[in-house]
Protein backbone atom coordinates (compact mmCIF):
# COMPACT_ATOMS: atom_id res chain seq x y z
CA UNK A 1 0.00 0.00 0.00
CA UNK A 2 1.12 3.54 -0.69
CA UNK A 3 2.36 5.23 2.21
CA UNK A 4 0.79 8.70 3.61
CA UNK A 5 2.80 11.48 3.65
CA UNK A 6 0.56 13.78 5.35
CA UNK A 7 -0.01 10.69 8.02
CA UNK A 8 3.95 10.69 8.13
CA UNK A 9 4.54 14.59 9.03
CA UNK A 10 1.19 14.71 11.84
CA UNK A 11 2.79 11.25 13.75
CA UNK A 12 6.55 12.89 13.66
CA UNK A 13 5.74 16.29 14.35
CA UNK A 14 6.70 17.82 11.85
CA UNK A 15 4.65 20.85 9.89
CA UNK A 16 2.64 20.38 6.21
CA UNK A 17 1.57 22.35 3.51
CA UNK A 18 -1.20 21.88 1.08
CA UNK A 19 -3.21 23.62 -1.76
CA UNK A 20 -6.49 23.07 -2.77
CA UNK A 21 -8.10 23.24 -6.24
CA UNK A 22 -11.56 22.53 -7.47
CA UNK A 23 -10.88 21.05 -10.68
CA UNK A 24 -9.94 17.15 -10.60
CA UNK A 25 -8.02 17.77 -14.34
CA UNK A 26 -4.76 15.32 -13.63
CA UNK A 27 -2.55 18.17 -15.16
CA UNK A 28 -3.13 20.66 -12.78
CA UNK A 29 -1.97 17.92 -10.04
CA UNK A 30 0.84 17.47 -12.11
CA UNK A 31 2.36 21.03 -11.95
CA UNK A 32 1.52 21.02 -8.36
CA UNK A 33 3.65 18.71 -8.19
CA UNK A 34 6.38 19.26 -10.36
CA UNK A 35 7.35 22.25 -8.21
CA UNK A 36 8.31 20.21 -5.20
CA UNK A 37 6.68 22.40 -2.46
CA UNK A 38 3.22 20.73 -1.42
CA UNK A 39 3.08 17.89 0.80
CA UNK A 40 -0.74 17.35 -0.07
CA UNK A 41 -3.46 18.97 -2.76
CA UNK A 42 -6.81 19.20 -1.24
CA UNK A 43 -9.79 18.79 -4.09
CA UNK A 44 -12.95 20.51 -3.05
CA UNK A 45 -15.33 17.93 -4.24
CA UNK A 46 -17.75 19.93 -1.95
CA UNK A 47 -17.80 23.21 -3.90
CA UNK A 48 -17.04 21.64 -7.86
CA UNK A 49 -18.42 19.05 -10.06
CA UNK A 50 -16.90 15.37 -10.76
CA UNK A 51 -17.34 11.83 -11.23
CA UNK A 52 -16.00 8.74 -9.91
CA UNK A 53 -13.64 8.53 -12.55
CA UNK A 54 -11.70 11.94 -12.47
CA UNK A 55 -11.58 11.26 -8.78
CA UNK A 56 -9.21 7.69 -9.94
CA UNK A 57 -7.45 9.49 -12.16
CA UNK A 58 -6.53 12.98 -10.08
CA UNK A 59 -5.43 9.97 -7.17
CA UNK A 60 -3.00 8.71 -10.09
CA UNK A 61 -1.66 11.91 -10.98
CA UNK A 62 -1.18 13.19 -7.20
CA UNK A 63 1.09 9.43 -6.44
CA UNK A 64 3.06 10.58 -9.09
CA UNK A 65 5.11 12.84 -6.80
CA UNK A 66 5.82 12.78 -2.70
CA UNK A 67 2.57 14.11 -2.34
CA UNK A 68 -0.95 12.82 -0.31
CA UNK A 69 -4.39 13.46 -1.87
CA UNK A 70 -6.99 14.78 0.41
CA UNK A 71 -10.73 15.51 -0.36
CA UNK A 72 -13.31 17.43 1.03
CA UNK A 73 -16.67 16.64 1.26
CA UNK A 74 -20.63 17.86 1.80
CA UNK A 75 -22.08 16.81 4.51
CA UNK A 76 -24.85 14.59 2.43
CA UNK A 77 -24.03 11.89 1.77
CA UNK A 78 -20.80 12.01 3.81
CA UNK A 79 -20.42 8.13 4.21
CA UNK A 80 -20.48 7.43 0.46
CA UNK A 81 -18.22 10.27 -0.35
CA UNK A 82 -16.00 9.64 2.26
CA UNK A 83 -15.55 5.70 0.65
CA UNK A 84 -15.31 6.37 -2.59
CA UNK A 85 -13.08 9.08 -2.19
CA UNK A 86 -10.59 6.98 -0.03
CA UNK A 87 -11.04 3.93 -2.46
CA UNK A 88 -9.90 6.35 -5.45
CA UNK A 89 -6.74 6.98 -3.67
CA UNK A 90 -7.65 10.11 -1.38
CA UNK A 91 -5.42 9.51 1.95
CA UNK A 92 -7.40 12.25 3.89
CA UNK A 93 -10.72 13.52 4.11
CA UNK A 94 -12.02 16.59 5.30
CA UNK A 95 -15.48 16.92 6.40
CA UNK A 96 -17.68 19.66 6.24
CA UNK A 97 -20.93 20.81 8.46
CA UNK A 98 -20.40 19.44 11.64
CA UNK A 99 -22.77 20.27 14.13
CA UNK A 100 -21.66 18.33 17.00
CA UNK A 101 -19.50 15.94 18.60
CA UNK A 102 -21.85 13.01 17.73
CA UNK A 103 -21.50 14.12 13.72
CA UNK A 104 -17.72 13.73 14.56
CA UNK A 105 -17.87 10.60 15.81
CA UNK A 106 -20.05 9.63 12.94
CA UNK A 107 -17.46 10.98 10.68
CA UNK A 108 -14.00 8.67 12.59
CA UNK A 109 -15.92 5.70 12.09
CA UNK A 110 -17.05 6.02 8.20
CA UNK A 111 -13.26 6.25 7.34
CA UNK A 112 -11.98 3.96 10.16
CA UNK A 113 -12.32 -0.04 9.09
CA UNK A 114 -14.64 -2.30 10.46
CA UNK A 115 -12.89 -4.25 13.16
CA UNK A 116 -13.82 -4.89 16.85
CA UNK A 117 -10.41 -2.36 18.11
CA UNK A 118 -11.09 0.25 15.54
CA UNK A 119 -15.03 0.02 15.86
CA UNK A 120 -15.60 1.75 12.45
CA UNK A 121 -17.59 1.26 10.10
CA UNK A 122 -15.68 0.53 6.56
CA UNK A 123 -15.69 -2.37 5.51
CA UNK A 124 -13.90 -4.09 2.50
CA UNK A 125 -14.01 -2.87 -0.76
CA UNK A 126 -11.95 -3.55 -3.76
CA UNK A 127 -11.35 0.01 -5.42
CA UNK A 128 -8.61 1.32 -6.75
CA UNK A 129 -6.55 1.94 -3.54
CA UNK A 130 -6.76 -1.88 -2.83
CA UNK A 131 -6.22 -3.50 -6.07
CA UNK A 132 -4.21 -6.67 -6.28
CA UNK A 133 -4.87 -8.53 -3.27
CA UNK A 134 -4.61 -5.96 -0.79
CA UNK A 135 -8.43 -5.56 -0.19
CA UNK A 136 -9.31 -6.81 3.79
CA UNK A 137 -5.56 -7.70 4.20
CA UNK A 138 -3.87 -6.43 7.11
CA UNK A 139 -2.06 -3.85 5.02
CA UNK A 140 -5.75 -2.43 3.92
CA UNK A 141 -6.74 -2.28 7.73
CA UNK A 142 -3.93 0.09 8.31
CA UNK A 143 -4.10 1.84 4.78
CA UNK A 144 -8.00 3.21 6.87
CA UNK A 145 -6.37 3.73 9.63
CA UNK A 146 -3.78 5.76 8.08
CA UNK A 147 -6.12 7.80 6.59
CA UNK A 148 -6.53 11.66 7.96
CA UNK A 149 -9.92 12.79 9.33
CA UNK A 150 -9.88 16.45 9.04
CA UNK A 151 -12.96 18.21 10.67
CA UNK A 152 -14.86 21.55 9.60
CA UNK A 153 -15.31 24.04 12.70
CA UNK A 154 -17.23 25.99 11.15
CA UNK A 155 -21.26 26.27 13.01
CA UNK A 156 -21.94 27.82 16.03
CA UNK A 157 -23.13 24.62 17.70
CA UNK A 158 -19.45 23.37 16.75
CA UNK A 159 -17.48 25.78 18.59
CA UNK A 160 -19.98 25.49 21.57
CA UNK A 161 -19.18 21.73 21.68
CA UNK A 162 -15.05 22.68 20.90
CA UNK A 163 -13.47 20.64 23.49
CA UNK A 164 -15.99 17.58 23.24
CA UNK A 165 -15.37 17.92 19.76
CA UNK A 166 -11.83 17.51 19.98
CA UNK A 167 -11.66 14.71 22.43
CA UNK A 168 -13.23 12.83 20.00
CA UNK A 169 -10.62 9.77 19.00
CA UNK A 170 -9.41 9.75 15.83
CA UNK A 171 -9.39 13.35 14.93
CA UNK A 172 -6.30 14.14 13.29
CA UNK A 173 -6.80 17.74 12.17
CA UNK A 174 -9.91 21.16 12.51
CA UNK A 175 -10.30 23.89 9.69
CA UNK A 176 -11.76 26.61 10.82
CA UNK A 177 -14.52 28.07 8.77
CA UNK A 178 -15.35 31.83 8.98
CA UNK A 179 -18.33 31.91 6.58
CA UNK A 180 -20.05 28.99 7.77
CA UNK A 181 -19.59 30.30 11.27
CA UNK A 182 -21.01 33.92 10.55
CA UNK A 183 -24.53 32.98 8.35
CA UNK A 184 -24.61 30.40 11.72
CA UNK A 185 -24.64 33.07 14.14
CA UNK A 186 -27.09 35.70 11.81
CA UNK A 187 -23.96 37.94 10.58
CA UNK A 188 -23.90 36.40 6.80
CA UNK A 189 -21.02 37.39 5.17
CA UNK A 190 -19.12 39.05 8.19
CA UNK A 191 -15.86 37.23 8.29
CA UNK A 192 -13.56 39.31 10.05
CA UNK A 193 -16.53 41.14 12.46
CA UNK A 194 -14.40 40.46 15.81
CA UNK A 195 -17.02 38.03 17.16
CA UNK A 196 -16.18 35.95 14.44
CA UNK A 197 -12.31 36.58 14.67
CA UNK A 198 -12.71 35.88 18.94
CA UNK A 199 -14.22 32.60 17.99
CA UNK A 200 -11.34 31.40 15.30
CA UNK A 201 -8.84 32.24 17.65
CA UNK A 202 -10.31 30.30 20.05
CA UNK A 203 -10.27 27.44 17.82
CA UNK A 204 -7.12 27.41 17.07
CA UNK A 205 -5.61 27.61 20.53
CA UNK A 206 -7.98 25.28 22.10
CA UNK A 207 -6.99 22.69 19.52
CA UNK A 208 -3.41 23.35 19.90
CA UNK A 209 -4.07 22.98 23.95
CA UNK A 210 -5.69 19.70 23.45
CA UNK A 211 -3.17 18.37 20.96
CA UNK A 212 -5.29 18.48 17.82
CA UNK A 213 -3.46 19.99 15.03
CA UNK A 214 -5.20 22.67 13.27
CA UNK A 215 -4.51 24.05 9.74
CA UNK A 216 -4.52 27.29 8.48
CA UNK A 217 -6.16 28.52 5.20
CA UNK A 218 -4.19 31.19 3.99
CA UNK A 219 -3.74 33.61 0.56
CA UNK A 220 -0.88 34.34 0.76
CA UNK A 221 2.95 33.36 2.92
CA UNK A 222 2.69 37.02 4.88
CA UNK A 223 -0.69 35.59 6.34
CA UNK A 224 1.09 32.74 7.95
CA UNK A 225 2.83 34.71 10.89
CA UNK A 226 -0.33 35.65 12.70
CA UNK A 227 -1.12 31.45 13.02
CA UNK A 228 2.93 30.65 13.24
CA UNK A 229 3.21 32.91 16.38
CA UNK A 230 0.17 30.97 17.76
CA UNK A 231 1.77 27.89 17.35
CA UNK A 232 -0.26 26.42 14.26
CA UNK A 233 2.35 24.60 11.95
CA UNK A 234 0.35 23.14 8.93
CA UNK A 235 -1.06 25.59 6.35
CA UNK A 236 -3.16 25.32 3.14
CA UNK A 237 -2.03 28.24 0.66
CA UNK A 238 -4.41 29.33 -2.25
CA UNK A 239 -6.93 27.81 -4.21
CA UNK A 240 -6.81 27.43 -7.98
CA UNK A 241 -9.78 29.29 -8.82
CA UNK A 242 -8.56 32.60 -6.53
CA UNK A 243 -4.97 32.32 -8.00
CA UNK A 244 -6.32 32.93 -11.43
CA UNK A 245 -8.97 34.93 -10.88
CA UNK A 246 -6.55 37.39 -8.64
CA UNK A 247 -4.18 37.22 -12.24
CA UNK A 248 -6.79 37.46 -14.24
CA UNK A 249 -8.24 40.66 -12.65
CA UNK A 250 -4.81 42.17 -11.91
CA UNK A 251 -3.37 42.10 -15.44
CA UNK A 252 -6.32 42.87 -17.11
CA UNK A 253 -6.56 45.89 -15.46
CA UNK A 254 -3.40 47.08 -16.21
CA UNK A 255 -3.54 45.85 -19.77
CA UNK A 256 -6.73 47.91 -20.32
CA UNK A 257 -5.09 50.86 -18.90
CA UNK A 258 -2.06 50.90 -21.28
CA UNK A 259 -4.20 50.22 -24.23
CA UNK A 260 -6.67 53.35 -22.96
CA UNK A 261 -3.27 55.38 -22.47
CA UNK A 262 -1.77 54.27 -25.82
Amino acid sequence: MRANKLRKLLDAGQPSIGTRVHTVWPSIAEAIGHTGMFDYVEFLAEYAPFDLYALDNFCRAVELFDMTAIIKIDQEPRGWLAQRGIGAGFQGVLFADCRSAEDVRQCVRIVRPETPEDGGIHGVGTRRFAYMGYGGSPEYVQALRDVVVMIMIEKRSAVEQLEEILSVGGVDMVQWGPSDYSMSIGRPGERTAPEVQAAARQVFETALKMGVQPRAEIASVDQAKYYLDMGVRHFSLGTDLSVLYGWWRKNGDELRKVISDA
